[in-house]
């Protein structure tokens, strides 16, 4: 079989994925809070359950998130839910710390591990390194522009996952400071995921017309990106490299809104994967992106075309 990137999405619910796998999608990352960070939803076992018995005799990869950080308090129970996700047949585990790992190539033989280190994931040979540990694919750094991760390609002795679609996370405390500043300021604190539900953002002085939206569950705080990445325009390049796995980041987007940018995404590779030498990008796939996108959200390359400067 030739070249055929996956088209990899999170979702918030069984019936987003659902209504997500019809769009194109190849495969789910999902997860709860415990050992996942910055999921749409939350998929507790039985949900993940249900999830795979659906996905698997569409030919659907269901891979679950345990990139959280892991203090001691979840150590004790990690192998259990490892063990449980293994029963119930998910296709892979996307992991940060090494007990993850550790746990995981034991309990787990043969099982993909994606390893998810957020911004340290820079050059192939960090990345190489996992691989000789047992990690088969890597998450490239959202920072890496174009070149550094074309150029990664070739190196590279694992997969490697690129985010094309969605928003970005740009800080993250364990701190839970939404509830602290409410509290502060006597204002009344909701459980739960606070910036969620309240749809909060920060705002610079400087630059009043963005927001960053800012969230707040177990995990501690998150601000995310004040816009949204789409390369879909020049994801030829990505594909042209070999890249494997594209994802696109639904949180904090509407169903709706992830199921345009699904289909989207897939007319793309179906197009280059059908005649890469006659492949050319048609304006009018990103037509129902824009219908739905955030006016006050800009829609940009993120750092694929910004040059670092070390």
């Amino acid at each position: 079989m030739g070249y055929r990137p996956e088209l990899l999405a999170t979702c918030g619910t069984l019936d987003e994925l659902k209504a997500l796998a019809e769009a194109g999608c190849d495969a789910f990352l999902l997860g709860e809070e415990t050992y996942g960070m910055r999921l749409p939803g939350e998929f507790a076992p039985e949900d993940i359950a249900e999830a795979v018995a659906y996905a698997r005799p569409r030919g659907i990869k269901i891979y679950v998130c345990v990139n959280n950080l892991m203090d001691n308090t979840k150590l004790p129970d990690l192998p259990d839910y490892l063990r449980r996700m293994g029963e119930i047949g998910v296709d892979g585990i996307e992991f940060g710390d090494p007990s993850v790992l550790m746990h995981a190539r034991k309990l787990l033989p043969g099982l993909p591990l994606h390893w998810n280190a957020e911004m340290t994931s820079t050059n192939h040979g960090t990345a190489n390194y996992w691989g000789r540990r047992g990690a088969t694919r890597v998450v490239l750094a959202r920072e890496l522009n174009m070149d550094e991760v074309t150029n990664m390609m070739p190196e590279l002795e694992v997969e490697a996952q690129v985010q094309v679609h969605g928003m970005t996370n740009i800080y993250h405390s364990k701190r839970s400071l939404v509830h602290s500043y409410m509290a502060n300021q006597g204002r009344p604190v909701e459980d739960g995921n606070v910036g969620l539900s309240r749809g909060l953002y920060l705002i610079e002085a400087e630059r009043r017309d963005e927001r960053f939206p800012i969230y707040e569950d177990s995990n501690g705080t998150h601000i995310m990106s004040s816009g949204d990445i789409c390369i879909l325009e020049d994801l030829h390049l990505l594909m042209e490299a070999g890249v494997q796995s594209f994802k696109i980041e639904g949180i904090l987007k509407s169903p709706a809104y992830n199921v345009a940018a699904a289909r989207a995404y897939r007319k793309a590779i179906d197009a280059f994967v059908a005649d890469p030498q006659g492949y050319a990008f048609d304006e009018a796939w990103l037509d129902e992106i824009r219908d739905l996108q955030d006016p006050d959200r800009e829609l940009s390359f993120g750092f694929f075309y910004k040059e670092q400067v070390y």
